[in-house]
């Protein structure tokens, strides 16, 4: 329990560089930017690591095919894909960010019993 106290202490002390860092993560995840496709490359989803879609490109020949229905499937398939590596590639960034600094047990991504509320498994 004191070594928790401990910890906790040196979090708060550290409450600058972590807000700072938090802040530059953010600014990151803004510039990061990935792609999702669906039908082969025929529908292109551009997502930022903020979750934000940035653009979509639909293959002409594909609106010109007139399946309106096709057309819907693959422009939410190729969003969700892009959502998805934005994600993925997000947790990853954000993870070494956190993997530098010492957060006690019980506090989100912090080490910890798996028992313990924000352990790992």
């Amino acid at each position: 329990m004191f070594s928790q106290l401990g910890n906790l202490a040196e979090l708060m002390r550290n409450a600058g560089k972590l807000r700072e860092s938090v802040a530059k993560a953010t600014e990151a995840l803004g510039q990061l930017q990935v792609e999702g496709t669906a039908g082969g490359g025929a529908v292109t989803a551009k997502v930022n690591g903020r979750l934000e879609l940035v653009s979509i490109r639909i293959d002409p020949k594909l609106i010109a095919d007139g399946d309106v229905e096709l057309l819907e499937d693959l422009v939410a398939a190729a969003v969700n894909a892009g959502l998805s590596k934005a994600r993925d590639t997000a947790a990853q960034s954000l993870a070494s960010l956190a993997g530098g600094m010492n957060l006690p047990m019980g506090f989100p991504m912090g080490g910890g019993d798996p028992g313990s509320p924000g352990g790992r498994p």
